[in-house]
């Protein structure tokens, strides 16, 4: 099958307006500040339905302790 598309092989980040190749660390240290200054309801997570108990609880406890946030949904509705 042919593919119509290039797969992504290393982060990039953007620099001034620009894509360039970037190192995990660095990639991962961008995230991390990106998110760093965002809490409460800024922020928000979902998580499936369908995944374990454990996930769930790990997930809300992510939201609740890291990013300050109790903004999550499991979708327990559906």
């Amino acid at each position: 099958m042919p593919r119509h598309y290039a797969r992504l092989t290393q982060p990039l980040v953007r620099e001034d307006g620009a894509l360039r190749p970037a190192s995990w660390d660095e990639a991962l240290d961008r995230a991390a500040a990106g998110f760093a200054g965002r809490h409460g309801k800024e922020f928000g997570m979902f998580s499936c339905s369908k995944s374990s108990n454990e996930v769930n609880f790990l997930a809300q406890k992510f939201s609740r302790s890291v990013m300050g946030s109790n903004n999550i949904d499991s979708c327990n509705r559906t």
